[in-house]
């Protein structure tokens, strides 16, 4: 974990010389946006992870027909149902467990983070933070309280456990409702039934009962850390299920329905991309000739005494005479 402490250390105590030239060394909102900081420097470097997540966890839901087609050919034979799910996998290039890599390599920064912030408490540093800055962190107030505050460690100070409780709820509530997002928008009615299901379903009730019961011991900075990231999280996600949904899914259903406004909206056909005429009247249209018709002019007006004496025309005749 010694490099570990050296990174996160390095990250947060770069970021409050940056703010702490503007707000004071010892402001509490210095160190609260240091955390903050640290937050988008992991989370801007999980991105790779997290696109790497999401193509893994959309081939997951596409194979999901497939995988039932399995189990109901080799149910009997969980050995051989193994076999060929894990080919399968192999065959499309799907890891089951990438859906879960960015959680898994968080996990330490976490830990790294939480231990960082503990002995910062008792005015121990670790990495490149000193005991100077550690215990400038340790006394640094906010909220009425200090960020190395906890529930459990609150001192009796009533405020101190009601900003506690509500970075919890905080917490909690944005681990379920990313989850959530995932699985309503951007799963296909296949994918919502199945052991991978099932795993995501427990996942979805289990990880914020673990997170608000362990939420309580935290320190309000791990709590202001975990929060930031998982609204990072949810926005990224909401960003990626908006613009590249996994096909046959309520998110590629709706981003149909946008793109079909939007060429309505520009005068393009959904369909083929081509520039819709513009609606006339029938009663204003002038009628043009068919093609190749010849032009029937219409004879002049005349008088009937004009008519009478018109002298007709002389038929040609040929060489004997004789009228054709």
């Amino acid at each position: 974990m010694t490099p570990l402490y050296y990174l996160v250390s390095v990250v947060l105590v770069g970021w409050h010389k940056v703010f702490g030239a503007v707000f004071g060394a010892e402001s509490g909102i210095s160190w609260v946006l240091s955390i903050i900081g640290l937050t988008l420097v992991i989370r801007a470097a999980l991105i790779p992870l997290f696109v790497k997540q999401i193509k893994s966890s959309r081939n997951m839901q596409l194979l999901q027909p497939k995988v039932k087609e399995l189990q109901k050919k080799y149910g009997h034979d969980r050995e051989r149902l193994t076999q060929e799910t894990m080919a399968l996998y192999r065959e499309t290039g799907t890891n089951p467990f990438s859906s879960c890599l960015p959680l898994i390599v968080q996990m330490p920064i976490f830990l790294a983070l939480f231990r960082l912030l503990s002995k910062a408490a008792g005015g121990h540093g670790h990495g490149v933070l000193t005991d100077h800055d550690a215990n400038l962190f340790a006394h640094a107030p906010i909220f009425g309280g200090t960020i190395s505050s906890s529930f459990t460690k609150s001192s009796g100070e009533v405020s101190v456990q009601i900003v506690a409780i509500c970075l919890v709820i905080a917490m909690t509530a944005t681990t379920f409702l990313t989850q959530r997002q995932l699985m309503s928008k951007n799963m296909p009615a296949d994918a919502l039934s199945g052991p991978y299901a099932q795993q995501q379903k427990m996942l979805l009730y289990v990880l914020p009962l673990v997170f608000a019961v362990g939420g309580i011991a935290f320190p309000i900075g791990v709590l202001l850390y975990w929060t930031t990231s998982n609204l990072w999280t949810m926005g990224q996600q909401f960003y990626v299920i908006r613009n590249n949904p996994a096909p046959n899914t309520e998110a590629f259903r709706a981003k149909e329905r946008r793109d079909a406004e939007k060429a309505r909206r520009h005068g393009h056909t959904p369909e083929a991309g081509t520039p819709a005429t513009e609606t006339q009247d029938p009663s204003s249209e002038t009628p043009k000739p068919a093609p190749g018709a010849a032009k029937r002019q219409q004879p002049k007006k005349q008088s009937r005494s004009q008519r009478r004496t018109a002298k007709p025309k002389p038929k040609p005749t040929t060489e004997q005479g004789e009228t054709p």
